[in-house]
């Protein structure tokens, strides 16, 4: 029997794989109404086919048979919702690349809004971040050539190529009465998607900027260097997954699982009932049962938001910042065969432990930090969310729009981190914060993992 391999993806930007799985043809019995539906879906691939070939006969120009089949599925799937597109050959190689954690390119988390480039999240330590690109720029030219009218695969390859090559970029950002012109020299991305430091000599603080391959490798590396520089005096951790897009379903997964003993991570939910998956916990808690603060913000998407959710209904860690983007939905690589790319469908939406999508909502944090921002800044620290994206899946309730994404350069300007310095520290108290074990006492990890009281 003929079998049809997938790759399930999750992020806000770009996207990158997540996880293999295989799946099996179903029998498909159909009764009258199914076969009238069917006869009129080939009435209409008829219609298709003669559109086609009437472009190939008289458009003024002879056109090629290839991007006219390619621009034809990249809008038939671009019409379903924000996250969906076709890859070509090149584009699924590059994602598979980027899956690794090492790419050629300027280093930018990108998506497509009315036509032009959004930049979600500049990398850190890479030609983008280093010449100043931020959150919320906008990018209406390449070289020179209008961004309007390319698919976002498409202008993603175009701004990746050879390491040393120059690429010129026309932004605009709010606030700026002009566009902006800014040169960059492509380099060698390596995607360093964890980085830790000791914050107040007994708070181990770790940074993820991304969900690859690496990330669970690199959080077990940092907690444990970190463990080891504090010693006995340290307080708890700090998780910070501000402004990050999301990765791989697999290592949020097991980011997840890090912190926790038992119980549910993530469910996936398609439109089938038996496609449900649902991804629970090992026992083994990274971390010995140490308070956990996780810091987000309107930049915090997918991945991150899993990871979030998890710990946040298993009363597992204190959620602090600003509300996340809302990326609550799962899209699975189809490979179309050798030398034909590759479709990027949405297929499932997920849910928290407690059964909560937060598509279109976000996760809302146990305590709301907003930060002070400069005057300047002010009119570009919002971002706008899931719920702001043309064609996204709708959810039940209230869906919500801008959240603050701004962090502050200098830490010590930084309220969130402020604030989970004082929880730590048991200056300011939270229901979700674990207390601290005295020198020398066990730690129930079971008792601990009991709910609490909601704040």
């Amino acid at each position: 029997m003929m079998r049809k391999t997938s790759v399930i993806l999750l992020s806000a930007a770009t996207g990158a794989a997540l996880t293999l799985f295989v799946t099996q043809p179903r029998a498909v019995f159909m009764g009258s109404s199914a076969r009238a539906a069917t006869a009129d879906t080939y009435r209409q691939l008829n219609l298709f086919g003669d559109v086609f070939e009437r472009v190939r006969s008289d458009y003024v120009e002879k056109p090629d048979d290839t991007k006219l089949i390619e621009s034809a599925i990249s809008g038939m799937l671009s019409g379903l919702d924000p996250h969906s597109s076709y890859m070509d050959a090149k584009s699924f190689r590059d994602m598979q690349v980027q899956t690794r954690g090492e790419f050629g390119g300027l280093g930018i988390e990108v998506t497509m809004e009315d036509g032009l480039i959004k930049v979600v999240s500049p990398i850190d330590d890479t030609p983008a971040s280093r010449a100043g690109v931020m959150a919320n720029d906008i990018i209406t030219n390449l070289d020179d050539e209008a961004v309007q009218g390319l698919t976002l695969n498409q202008a993603v390859e175009k701004m990746r190529g050879p390491v040393n090559t120059k690429i010129k970029l026309k932004i605009i950002r709010k606030g700026q009465d002009n566009p902006i012109d800014v040169t960059l020299v492509r380099d060698n991305i390596r995607v360093r998607s964890v980085r830790a430091r000791v914050e107040a000599d007994d708070i181990a603080y770790i940074r993820i900027t991304t969900f690859n391959e690496q990330t669970t490798e690199g959080l077990k590396k940092e907690v444990a260097n970190l463990s080891g520089q504090i010693g006995d005096k340290l307080k708890g951790y700090i998780i910070d997954l501000r402004n990050n897009p999301g990765g791989l379903l697999e290592e949020a997964v097991t980011v997840s699982d890090s912190f926790l003993e038992k119980g549910e991570i993530v469910s996936t939910r398609g439109r089938n009932a038996e496609e449900t998956q649902r991804r629970t916990a090992h026992a083994g808690d990274l971390t010995k049962g140490k308070p956990v603060i996780v810091l987000v913000n309107g930049g915090s998407a997918s991945a991150s938001e899993i990871v979030a959710g998890a710990l946040q209904d298993h009363k597992r860690a204190t959620i602090v910042g600003t509300r996340s983007f809302g990326k609550g939905s799962v899209q699975t690589i189809i490979p179309l065969g050798s030398g034909n790319g590759a479709l990027r469908l949405t297929t499932a939406r997920y849910y928290t432990p407690s059964g909560k999508s937060i598509q279109a909502k976000g996760i809302v944090p146990d305590i709301e930090v907003l930060q002070d921002v400069p005057d300047e800044l002010k009119s570009r620290t919002d971002t706008k969310g899931e719920a702001s994206l043309r064609g996204h899946l709708k959810n039940d309730g209230d869906e919500k729009t801008g959240s603050q994404s701004y962090v502050p350069p200098d830490a010590k300007d930084d309220k969130a981190l402020k604030m989970a310095d004082d929880l730590l520290h048991g200056i300011k108290n939270s229901a979700n914060a674990a207390p601290t074990p005295a020198p020398g006492a066990t730690t129930d990890k079971a008792a601990a993992d009991k709910p609490k009281a909601a704040n």
